[in-house]
């Protein structure tokens, strides 16, 4: 089963500095990070950057067109305004369709404001008192769901690239 976390950080810049805890997880094996990506919104910033991790994931086990999609659900959306209310409504019901449901949309959305950055993974096999212990001196916030191995791959067939 795989589970897709979010870490929110109260400073733009502490998802890049979790990126390297998490690389040293990963190849000490105490977790196995399937995909990866960063947020990070800058006091002042319109809207937040977002990246694909593909040194911690390879080409990614979600790809580039998940994370855009979900992203863009979380961050743009809201902005958009009621014109698109009948597309947004839509879309966020193909998500929960695969385990990502209204609830975390809106906690996500709530959590992750200018002046924050957040680390989006979807992984498994973690040992959680190795994970936890790595992160015990970083001010993170951890918002989770987790996806069932048939919600996972139907993401994976979904938004494959």
């Amino acid at each position: 089963m795989s589970t897709l976390t979010v870490w929110r950080f109260p400073t733009a810049g502490g998802a890049d500095d979790a990126v390297s805890r998490l690389e040293h997880l990963a190849r000490q094996q105490l977790i196995t990070v399937h995909d990866a990506a960063t947020v990070t919104w800058a006091e002042g910033a319109k809207k937040p950057k977002t990246r694909q991790l593909h040194n911690l994931a390879g080409a990614g086990a979600l790809g580039g067109a998940f994370w855009g999609m979900l992203f863009g659900l979380i961050f743009l959306m809201p902005l958009l305004g009621a014109a698109i209310g009948a597309a947004a409504g839509a879309l966020a019901g193909r998500f929960s369709d695969y385990g990502v449901d209204d609830e975390f949309i809106a906690k996500t959305r709530e959590q992750i404001t200018p002046g924050t950055s957040a680390l989006f993974i979807l992984s498994s096999d973690a040992v959680p008192d190795k994970v936890a212990a790595a992160f015990e001196d970083v001010s993170a916030d951890l918002l989770f769901t987790n996806l069932s191995t048939e919600q996972e791959q139907k993401l994976r067939e979904v938004f494959a690239d």
